[in-house]
């Protein structure tokens, strides 16, 4: 059985940081690429940013180019993104994902609410 849970959201004034974390399960991690998503209130999903299966070629989405860094850690079983210079439009429910470019929803995911 997948599980993809997501942790580290918060709340956290404009310009702060936060590092959110996924645990997967159920499937050989180290295998798969992975993706973080979000999805804001009131609107769809959309892709942030992903990664290769052995942590190469991260990839961002434009806003969260230059702020988000994707990592993993195959031996935990763990995907990181780190989170600098939050926006207020940053707020969002996050989760990551199985595969490059993907936003469908999966496991678990972690409120982030950034206050201007």
């Amino acid at each position: 059985q997948v599980q993809l849970v997501a942790s580290g959201g918060g709340l956290v004034q404009s310009g702060g940081s936060l590092r959110l974390s996924c645990a997967a399960s159920g499937f050989n991690f180290r295998l798969i690429s992975m993706s973080w998503a979000r999805q804001a209130p009131g609107k769809g999903p959309e892709w942030v940013s992903d990664i290769g299966q052995s942590g190469d070629n991260p990839r961002y989405a434009s806003f969260a180019s230059g702020r988000f860094t994707i990592s993993r850690d195959n031996a935990q079983n763990k995907l990181y993104l780190q989170m600098n210079n939050l926006k207020s439009e940053d707020t969002a429910l996050y989760y990551c994902t199985r595969g490059r470019g993907t936003f469908q929803r999966e496991g678990q995911g972690t409120q982030v609410t950034v206050s201007s």
